[in-house]
């Protein structure tokens, strides 16, 4: 180290040492230090304090709420079981979710009421692609009414039950869900659902529960509550088909009103209440009967997503001693014809559940040519035909075809009385317009001479009329068409629209609808055209009231556009179909009758030694023209 860095360093320390003397505080600011660092001690012990207290207060408060806790808890278990008698051990509980299930149907059993929370049935869709399901959560609540010993009255929708695990055996699926008592006495709902089977079994099975209910108990108040969601395109046309409908144990089927709000006393014994949509049903069928009841049906509005809600209160019997369960079946499934007939398969007479009269085939004779002819024919080339539009045209040919000598018959009929308009003109020109019956009477003997019957070109007519409406009924009705697609139709049991719009337009969305039809479009033309040729082969009339014929055949195809455009794209297809066939017909027949050939052989019968036999009709006219024309001569 040389010279000049040793007196460096002296002189750092030097100034260093310089620098402490100088700043080197005096007493009163070692007084203020001090002070400072005092108070900064003394907050920090107070805050220490503080915490200390807060700690041993929260620790105060803690049990303080275990013990305000612990005799809330003592008060709410007295109060449920004053409330809730030996039923409290089921008031409190969290709710858990059970399935059973086979090929066709899923369901969803809550604890919470041990009830039916959701069905989906697998095979199906709704309209928009989704999965169908009847009902889930507060769509379908099956409530039944309980009175206890300590003359309470509780709901199981609010009670919790205990599930088992699901037995299956061969297919078939069993759950039991219990409610549960403080003693031993219990309640079970046992749920079976066999394979490849919509129905599910459902029983009642008590164990020692008189002991927990009244003695005098041998019934319970069943309340079913239930919405219809929409599952079709069409909800204006799915909710003519939608409603409830019931069965008395002695009689028919019978239903509320599906086009307004209804309501429905039942004083006899019910053997079945259905929660009917278009297509698919609910059935709550008990095996001994209901012992009374009443229904009720709402609308819902148009803009719900639902179409009517209903309400089935119900008298079931009950057996509290647990020696006859109370047993029931739930059909959950499509209305489909064969499906719901197969359930009457081995019941005796009397007994048939007649589940199948759900299903809208018509009244009387139209129901017989549904069940007898039109549905064995659809079924027969169903089962080799994929193509439902293919199969419709196949039966309206058929069906064209033997009606065709019904057809000719009165195209004859018609001809006949038009090759005779030039002698009945005659007739009406000879005798004055004041004396009808003259007139009439010796029309009469016109057609009787040559043989000819007002009445034989209406007959034909009329014949052909129960295949038409029975054709109306089956196809709005028949699932087999659902979502079933044919050329532009996407769904031949809706409408198939080829043009639709949102803006609600007055008067014509009420009654057109919001789209437009094709096959609607196509059967008005082709009626309007069938109903031109036929008053051209039915002679006409100059009268006021021949007039106004005239005028509704035609306003008939009209006002079918506006009810058709939103019913079944497959019932206008065959309506299209059968006109088209009759305006062929017509032509062809056209083309091989010779009218003139035809009034000679008019005029030959009239020229006949051998008078023709008079019909049962024309007797029948010319009496009550005599009648008449001798209670005119006693007037005068």
């Amino acid at each position: 180290m040389d010279k000049n860095t040793i007196i460096g360093f002296v002189l750092i320390v030097l100034i260093v040492i310089g620098y402490g003397v100088l700043n080197k505080p005096n007493k009163e600011e070692l007084a203020r230090r001090q002070h400072y660092n005092d108070s900064v001690a003394a907050v920090q012990e107070l805050a220490q304090k503080q915490q200390a207290a807060k700690s041993k207060t929260a620790t105060l408060a803690t049990a303080k709420d275990s013990a305000t806790s612990k005799v809330q808890n003592d008060t709410t278990a007295k109060n449920i079981e004053n409330a809730y008698g030996a039923f409290a051990p089921a008031a409190t509980g969290a709710e858990k979710l059970y399935t059973i299930e086979n090929n066709l149907v899923k369901l969803t059993i809550s604890s919470k009421g041990g009830q039916l929370f959701s069905a989906q049935l697998k095979n199906y869709k709704t309209h928009d692609s989704l999965p169908l399901i009847l009902f889930k959560d507060k769509e379908n609540v099956m409530n039944f009414t309980l009175a206890t010993n300590n003359d309470r009255v509780l709901q199981t929708s609010e009670l919790y039950f205990d599930g088992s695990s699901v037995v299956k055996n061969n297919g078939a699926q069993t759950l039991t869900m219990r409610l549960k008592t403080t003693t031993d006495a219990y309640l079970d709902v046992v749920y079976s659902l066999p394979d490849n089977d919509y129905m599910v079994g459902i029983s009642l099975k008590a164990y020692k529960m008189n002991t927990v209910m009244p003695r005098n108990t041998s019934s319970l108040n069943l309340e079913w509550d239930g919405k219809l969601p929409q599952q079709e395109l069409g909800k204006k046309n799915e909710n003519r088909y939608a409603g409830i409908f019931y069965k008395f144990v002695s009689d028919d089927v019978k239903s509320l009103s599906t086009a307004k709000a209804d309501e429905k006393e039942l004083n006899n014994r019910v053997k079945w209440v259905a929660f009917k949509d278009q297509f698919f049903s609910s059935i709550l069928i008990s095996e001994k009967g209901f012992e009374a009841g009443k229904l009720t049906s709402t609308m819902e509005s148009d803009s719900s997503r639902y179409l009517k809600s209903m309400t089935a209160s119900l008298v079931v019997p009950f057996d509290p001693t647990g020696g006859q369960p109370s047993a029931f079946r739930m059909y959950l499934g499509p209305n489909k014809y064969k499906i719901l007939k197969s359930y009457d398969k081995e019941a005796t007479d009397g007994n048939e559940l007649q589940l199948k009269k759900l299903i809208p085939l018509g009244w009387g004779i139209f129901g017989w040519i549904n069940q007898i002819v039109i549905i064995p024919m659809f079924n027969l080339f169903s089962k080799y035909i994929g193509s439902f539009g293919l199969i419709i045209l196949i039966m309206t040919l058929i069906i064209k075809l033997v009606l065709f000598p019904l057809t000719y018959k009165s195209y004859i009929s018609a001809a006949k009385m038009r090759v005779l308009k030039p002698e009945v003109d005659e007739i009406n020109a000879r005798i004055p317009a004041d004396k009808p019956l003259e007139r009439q009477k010796a029309t009469n003997e016109l057609y009787s001479k040559v043989g000819v019957s007002p009445l034989s070109g209406c007959m034909p007519s009329l014949l052909q009329l129960p295949i038409l409406l029975a054709m109306f009924n089956f196809f709005p009705s028949s699932i087999e068409l659902r979502q079933q697609s044919f050329l532009w139709a996407n769904d031949l049991s809706t409408y198939d629209s080829i043009f639709s719009w949102t803006t609600n337009i007055p008067l014509l969305s009420s009654f057109y609808g919001n789209h437009i039809s094709l096959f609607c479009i196509l059967m008005t033309v082709a009626n309007i055209i069938t109903t031109k040729l036929n008053s051209s082969t039915t002679p006409s009339t100059n009268d006021q009231m021949g007039s106004m014929m005239k005028w509704m055949m035609y306003m008939m195809p009209v006002m079918f556009l506006f009810f058709f455009n939103n019913s079944s794209s497959g019932l206008s297809y065959y309506y299209f179909v059968s006109a088209l066939i009759t305006i062929i017909q017509t032509y062809v027949m056209r083309a091989f009758v010779d009218e003139k050939k035809l009034l000679a052989q008019l005029h030959a019968k009239r020229n006949s030694k051998t008078p023709p036999k008079k019909s049962g009709f024309m007797e029948r006219l010319e009496k009550m023209q005599y009648e008449q024309q001798k209670a005119m001569k006693n007037r005068k």
